[in-house]
């Protein structure tokens, strides 16, 4: 299955998909045939979008398109915002009986929204929500209880129900702030541990916030440690979560002692963001390798 939790393709087009996913914030990939050589599945200029979990239009399916969304995906896992261009011999390398050749052309559009994953749906959580839809955040909101969620929600929270809370952490998005707040002390051991394993091989760490005690959070330290975790892996894990000055135990007043501290995150990666725009400007895919490509299609038709 393609989608993660839907079969097959969804109804928008591709432009249709652009302007949804800009507004919610979501990370996705442009892939477009460059050009095309031969007997090809669809001509130059067809259009796909690809996001972590979702695939909108269509490049002509059968390989080309699998290997095409993998390459999409693994762009969205590196986080790296450089154009690319990939040429596909269709017969060769791909098994597809048109025996012809595609370029592909894959434009990565990230969005500037910090992204926030939250585990668990408890009162806390739920309290949270509430502030995290007025800021400029994007939300996966995970549990494995689906009764728990609201029929609604904000359009900048997604709702993501899976019996392993753990299996969406290969979707977190690069630089996301994790937030585990769920019922089960072993889960949320079970989040962490995994979560520093990914987030050590990544360029942009991220956060990692767990809510409870002083008490838990030395005994989570102890097992990191017990497991040969480094001192700077287990540094990446923020147990209390949110901000020591900002005091009470009701849902309402940990949320907003949370938030706080998100506030914080999204602010830091703001700055983080200019300073990254005043750098040179990264250059994408460059004209000569786009024209050898296609000048190499049109030789071999």
């Amino acid at each position: 299955m393609l989608n993660n939790d839907t079969q097959g393709f969804h109804p928008q087009n591709w432009a249709q998909a652009v302007s949804e996913l800009n507004q919610s914030a979501v990370d996705y990939v442009l892939v477009t045939v460059l050009g095309s050589a031969g007997s090809t599945p669809r001509a130059a200029g067809s259009k796909m979008v690809v996001t972590g979990e979702q695939i909108y239009d269509t490049i002509g399916g059968g390989h080309l398109e699998f290997k095409a969304i993998e390459q999409a995906r693994r762009i969205l896992t590196e986080g790296d915002d450089g154009q690319t261009v990939e040429h596909f011999p269709l017969g060769a390398s791909l098994g597809q009986c048109c025996g012809g050749s595609v370029t592909l052309l894959f434009e990565p559009m990230f969005s500037l929204a910090m992204s926030v994953d939250v585990y668990g749906a408890g009162h806390v959580a739920h309290a949270l929500m509430t502030i995290l839809a007025g800021l400029p955040v994007q939300v996966r909101w995970i549990d494995s209880r689906a009764e728990l969620f609201p029929d609604q929600v904000p359009a900048n929270i997604q709702i993501v129900v899976d019996e392993d809370p753990t299996e969406q952490i290969k979707f977190s998005r690069p630089g996301a702030a994790n937030v585990i707040l769920t019922h089960n002390h072993q889960l949320d051991f079970a989040l962490v541990e995994k979560l520093i394993k990914q987030l050590s091989n990544r360029e942009q760490a991220g956060f990692i916030g767990v809510i409870g005690s002083n008490t838990k959070a030395k005994r989570f330290r102890m097992r990191l440690e017990h497991k040969q975790f480094t001192a700077q892996q287990v540094a990446l894990m923020t147990c209390p979560i949110g901000l020591s000055n900002v005091e009470g135990k009701l849902p309402m007043e940990v949320a907003v002692s949370i938030a706080a501290q998100l506030m914080q995150q999204y602010q830091q990666k703001k700055h983080q963001q200019k300073k990254h725009r005043s750098a040179p400007a990264r250059k994408g895919v460059q004209w000569q390798q786009i024209k050898s490509l296609l000048k190499a299609e049109v030789i071999s038709q």
